[in-house]
């Protein structure tokens, strides 16, 4: 399974090579804090995406779907694809 995850990975790094031999990312747009942001294409674990949008470590990020906030644990992947809206906040407490 490892080879196939390799071989999406290059055949993904393929399509964004240039033909100077740079790669290039496609940027996309996103929505974050009422801020339109360009960031790289591609799947992110959400603790590397929070720094790449300068979020502090302390804080959440959700992700905003149909109305609805959906908790993205730090932890768990998001594949960015653009058009995504994404607003941080503080962590609510787990107790009552």
């Amino acid at each position: 399974m490892d080879t196939q995850v390799e071989q999406l990975k290059h055949e993904n790094d393929d399509a964004t090579a240039n033909t100077h031999g740079h790669e290039h990312h496609k940027l996309v747009e996103i929505s974050f804090d009422g801020v339109v942001k360009q960031i790289e294409k591609g799947t992110y674990v959400v603790s590397d995406l929070k720094a790449t949008l300068g979020v502090a470590a302390d804080l959440e990020l959700d992700q905003v779907e149909d109305g609805e906030f959906k908790a993205l644990p730090d932890d768990s992947d998001i594949k960015i694809k653009g058009g995504e809206v994404l607003v941080s906040h503080v962590r609510r407490g787990g107790s009552s």
